[in-house]
């Protein structure tokens, strides 16, 4: 096969993967006007339009359909067989996409970035920040990182936190507003920021356990935001309670007398963070280098 088919061929493929020739030009490191041309000339070359585009969608055509069911585990092959050469390498190299929350990206990469680029000077490491679920597959992340219980079951799983602990902070402006809460079921009688679950889109119930007790909580609020850093400067400013993590952050926050903790004999554990990556995909050196400096040996819960 000619080199310029085989690279038509990849241009393909991207496009109709990604959906999009900005995100297709990004995961190649190309311009669009450069795919539009390869992809203009695969389908004079075939004689078919492989692709429907409009100014805001791409779709493939029937031919498209048939020709990316052929070519993706075709290509697939290729990609895997080229990382086994990579294992051999001395040093891991290529690009290495993860998305995370930003939490997790806190908790996770800020305390290794040194040290991983200079271990691996090779590896490019290309993170992306989002609170929401993002579908890690569809938009060509090599893995993402979440919560456990926010990971989808078909995925392969590896833990980089410790178990995390819960907790309810509040501005000491906002105590001199409303009383301390004593109970769980105190809360029911606060302004509390809330946040929605990402797998159900349901507001999520304030989770408490003592003593072999758990109880739910539905809380109401002023505001529904959807990251952590958010809810906490909210807090801050006195609109509302917040449920977030015990994290290095926010405790430094209280150690101020910004924030206060409350209900801190109601916290419960939870899981902690898992970064995770597709079941069926051969698993690439890059990847193999980061699980390797941030993976925690504890043994997974659900």
């Amino acid at each position: 096969m000619r080199t310029n088919v085989l690279g038509e061929l990849t241009t393909f493929l991207a496009i109709a993967e990604e959906r999009s020739f900005r995100r297709a030009a990004a995961r190649l490191n190309l311009t669009s006007s450069t795919l539009s041309h390869s992809l203009r000339s695969l389908e004079e070359r075939l004689g078919v339009r492989l692709l429907n585009r409009t100014t805001r969608t791409v779709s493939p055509t029937a031919a498209g359909i048939a020709l990316l069911e052929k070519l993706a585990p075709a290509f697939s092959t290729i990609a895997e067989a080229v990382e086994e050469v990579n294992t051999f390498r001395q040093h891991p190299k290529g690009r290495l996409r993860i998305n995370t929350s930003r939490i997790a990206y806190q908790m996770v990469f800020t305390p290794i970035f040194q040290q991983f680029c200079r271990n691996f000077p090779d590896i490019t490491l290309e993170i992306s920040i989002n609170d929401s679920f993002v579908d890690i597959v569809k938009e060509g992340f090599d893995a993402g990182i979440r919560l456990r219980s926010d990971i989808p079951l078909d995925m392969n799983v590896v833990r980089v936190t410790q178990n995390i602990t819960a907790a309810v902070y509040g501005s000491p402006d906002y105590f001199r507003r409303f009383p301390l809460p004593q109970t769980p079921q105190d809360l029911q009688q606060h302004l509390c920021i809330g946040r929605r679950e990402i797998a159900s889109g349901n507001l999520y119930r304030w989770e408490f356990a003592k003593d072999n007790k758990y109880v739910a909580i539905p809380v109401q609020g002023p505001l529904v935001l959807d990251t952590v850093d958010m809810m906490i400067d909210v807090s801050l400013q006195g609109i509302g309670l917040v449920y977030a993590p015990d994290s290095e952050e926010n405790r430094k926050h209280v150690a101020a007398g910004r924030l206060v903790r409350v209900l801190a004999d109601w916290s419960p554990t939870a899981p902690g963070f898992c970064l995770y990556f597709p079941g069926h995909r051969q698993i690439s050196a890059a990847l193999k280098a980061l699980i390797a400096m941030i993976r925690v040996d504890t043994e997974l819960t659900s």
